[in-house]
């Protein structure tokens, strides 16, 4: 099968189209035929060594925890799902080696949803680990609920654009940070947008007098000056950075397949009421210069390849 694989840890120039093994199918994994994979932030770091400490790791290694395609084969515990059934899902096993940049994607039942009617391939591969990054933090460390102002950092981008959404549709009102130029896609979203830097903590109290809940998906300086902001009963939580937002008395929380969590998204999207916004698509054999982009930073939206 064609996959785009690294042989060791680097730069984006290592990604190369190989051809490898078709993947052995467990008891409970299924084989799926991918259509489209996502690519998120944790790919580049992964592709960079920067989990080697947090999971086994093994070369050569195809990144990708995003996928979407046709069920191709299924193992013998497998009762879930048929061949050809279209799924998507968030396929994160305790090691890296065999991800979803690649035409056949070994994904353990667990990870899988149906793919929302609604989508195409593209949208079914950028929903899953972003969506559930934000449905998680937002429900079981925030606990969001209708008499909360949340303050999304990085609102624009892959996350915190579903965020904002699904903020909302828990009932909360959002203020989300962007640079100037995604000011009228968070107004879309039906976010009030505020720009970083200096003067962060007045901006946010001249729309947030009582203060807000933070979810921050960028570190750094916002999330520095988030204890500031927050309200009475207020809540910080922080999906990039473990030890400093465990400092500033907030919680840190690592994305989980969760079929149940999944499915709900799955809902969402098919009632009209999450939108999946894919900025940017790249045949496989491109997925180089996708991780040049999105390490550049300032992403509106989502990213994926497309597998043919």
């Amino acid at each position: 099968m064609r996959a785009m694989a690294i042989h060791e840890y680097g730069g984006p120039e290592l990604l190369q189209l190989v051809d490898m093994p078709e993947p052995i199918v467990g008891p409970d994994v299924v084989l799926v035929r991918a259509r489209a994979a996502g690519v998120n932030p944790v790919d580049f770091k992964i592709r960079k060594g920067g989990l080697a400490s947090r999971y086994p790791c093994h070369f050569p290694l195809i990144p990708g925890w995003d996928v979407a395609g046709v069920v191709e084969a299924v193992g013998p515990a497998v009762t879930e799902l048929s061949v050809g059934d279209e799924v998507m899902g968030y396929v994160r096993r305790d090691h890296i080696q065999w991800g979803t940049y690649a035409e056949l994607v070994p994904a353990p039942v667990r990870t899988l949803a149906p793919k929302p009617s609604s989508l195409s391939w593209t949208q079914a591969a950028a929903l899953p680990l972003a969506g559930l990054t934000a449905w998680q933090a937002l429900t079981r460390v925030l606990d969001v609920g209708e008499d909360d102002v949340v303050l999304v950092h990085a609102a624009a981008g892959g996350v915190g654009s579903f965020a904002v959404q699904l903020a909302q549709i828990l009932g909360a009102r959002v203020i989300g940070t962007a640079s100037d130029a995604n000011h009228d896609h968070l107004r879309a979203l039906g976010a009030q947008p505020v720009v970083y830097g200096e003067g962060l903590v007045e901006r946010v109290r001249s729309l947030a007098p009582e203060g807000v809940t933070v979810l921050d998906l960028v570190g750094g300086e916002a999330l520095d000056v988030s204890p500031q902001l927050l309200g009475e009963g207020g809540r910080l939580a922080s999906v990039v950075d473990p030890a400093r937002v465990r400092e500033l008395g907030g919680r840190y929380w690592f994305v989980r397949p969760d079929l149940d969590d999944l499915t709900t998204l799955s809902r969402l999207v098919n009632e009209e009421r999450l939108a999946v916004h894919v900025e940017g698509t790249f045949p496989l054999e491109q997925a180089a210069d996708a991780h040049r982009l999105i390490e550049g930073g300032h992403m509106r939206g989502k990213l994926a390849l497309e597998i043919t």
